[in-house]
């Protein structure tokens, strides 16, 4: 049960051959497993004395001549399994010298505690479920390669049990975000991945090709406006979870495969999802983590108070001394280098001033805050402010400092939608490859009446973050 450092997995296809010349088949198609190993050690004293069926992998062994203890690990934890020559003959325990620390195995027996303490099953039977022809990752040094981790996501599993906790949050979080949406009447659709035009965000799109229409097609980048035109259509409350694409750069918070959640209601304004959207994430939280507190890093955020609604230009204002309310391009170029931005890139006075936003206030930004009233010109879908039309009915939330999630008042006027696309189209020839394209569909589609609309779009994976 001990290899050879040499030639660990010759060593292994040796034992797989002895194990095939035995007439075993080291690959079987099944396995009847009555418990889970939590399963077992959470009702011991339901199950103490009575014969279990367990499944998992190898983990550990100790073998002490006629006896050897093992450790199998399942998705619920780990389990020591105690196995006698004397119980199970001598041509089992000889083939039990073939399994090793990677192999998964079934294993039936009585469950008992052993003199230290430990919840045991006392094998009577087991099975080869699966040959490992690699060796695991030293115990001691594990696998720490984020790049490794990260490409053999099955290896993390594996030898960094706690992983599977973001898995299982993860899951929670969606599970809850479907429920507190289909519960205020939200329909669950779904959109086409593949589109003519993309559109819904600012971002370079992934490009394909269909070879049967001979047609060039993009991976979304975002739902926003498929989903209106379902509003259009009359179906007034939807949403949908979905993989967005964006054919951008690579960080601990962006990827260029994404999971986004969109959700859509008909009549009410950003003012209205912005009380829905806070309701939305404090239950979130309460279902997957059991409170109203979130941990990021080495700060404790509560989240149960006020979400205050500051506008960014004030914001920014505030964190600055610039105002950047009336100013032209080259002024707010000028703001923006003297408090160390660089915007030599930036077009337009709205591009320079969320770039000011992003280096000198999100960051500060902990406890909950809706950011709100961005500038039109970067905001083209959404409606003009009310109250000055220099503006847009826009929010971003930030917690932690991030932003989870980008809403608006929809822009629902078919000439005004126009006109956005039309100055975004001349963005886009003055070198801006992240600027809105124009979709005659859509305009066809906001010719027929969007009613008054609000909508919000956020980042599971990065809320998700949040929550873990």
């Amino acid at each position: 049960m001990t290899e050879e450092r040499s030639d660990p997995i010759g060593h292994r296809r040796e034992k797989l051959d002895r194990l095939r010349a035995r007439g075993i088949n080291p690959y079987p198609y099944a396995y009847q497993r009555s418990h889970y190993n939590a399963e077992v050690t959470g009702s011991f004293d339901e199950l103490e004395g009575k014969q279990v069926a367990v499944a998992g992998r190898i983990m550990s062994i100790r073998g002490h001549g006629k006896t050897s203890f093992f450790h199998i690990q399942d998705r619920t934890g780990q389990l020591q399994c105690y196995l006698r020559k004397d119980d199970i003959g001598d041509e089992q325990f000889e083939i039990f010298r073939d399994f090793d620390i990677g192999d998964m195995i079934g294993a039936g027996g009585e469950v008992f505690r052993t003199k230290r303490g430990e919840i045991t099953v006392k094998v009577s039977s087991f099975e080869m479920l699966a040959k490992s022809l690699l060796p695991l990752p030293e115990k001691w040094h594990g696998l720490t390669d984020v790049d490794i981790r990260y490409r053999r996501r099955y290896l993390d599993l594996i030898v960094n049990p706690e992983v599977k906790t973001v898995f299982e949050a993860r899951a929670k979080t969606l599970k809850s975000i479907r429920r507190f949406l289909d519960d205020r009447g939200f329909l669950a659709v779904e959109t086409p991945v593949l589109q003519p035009l993309y559109g819904g965000a600012a971002a370079r799109p992934f490009v394909t090709h269909h070879n049967t229409l001979d047609l060039k097609l993009y991976l979304r980048i975002a739902d926003e406006l498929y989903l209106k035109r379902l509003i259009v259509g009359g179906l007034d409350r939807v949403y949908e979870v979905c993989k967005d694409f964006r054919n951008e750069g690579m960080d601990r918070e962006h990827n260029p495969e994404f999971t986004m959640v969109e959700f859509y209601a008909a009549y009410l304004d950003y003012h209205d999802i912005m009380d829905l959207f806070r309701e939305l994430i404090l239950y979130v939280a309460r279902e997957v983590r059991g409170s109203e507190t979130l941990q990021v890093g080495e700060k404790e955020i509560d989240i149960s108070g006020d979400w205050p609604r500051r506008r960014l230009l004030e914001a920014i204002k505030e964190e600055t001394g610039h105002d950047y309310s009336s100013c032209t391009v080259e002024e707010a170029k000028k703001m923006a280098e003297s408090a160390g931005v660089d915007v030599a890139d930036k077009k337009t006075r709205g591009q320079i001033i969320d770039a000011v936003f992003s280096h000198a206030v999100e960051p500060k930004i902990d406890t909950p805050v809706f950011i709100i009233d961005h500038p039109r010109e970067i905001s083209p879908l959404a409606k003009a402010h009310r109250e000055d039309d220099t503006l847009a009915e826009r929010f971003e939330l930030f917690i932690g400092g991030k932003e989870v999630g980008n809403a608006f008042s929809e822009l629902t006027d078919p000439d005004d939608q126009k006109a956005r696309f039309e100055s975004q189209g001349r963005e886009a020839e003055a070198g801006d490859d992240e600027a809105h394209v124009m979709d005659e569909d859509y305009l066809r589609a906001l010719s027929y009446g969007l009613p008054p609309t609000g909508g919000v779009g956020f980042g599971v994976d990065r809320l998700v973050m949040l929550l873990t």
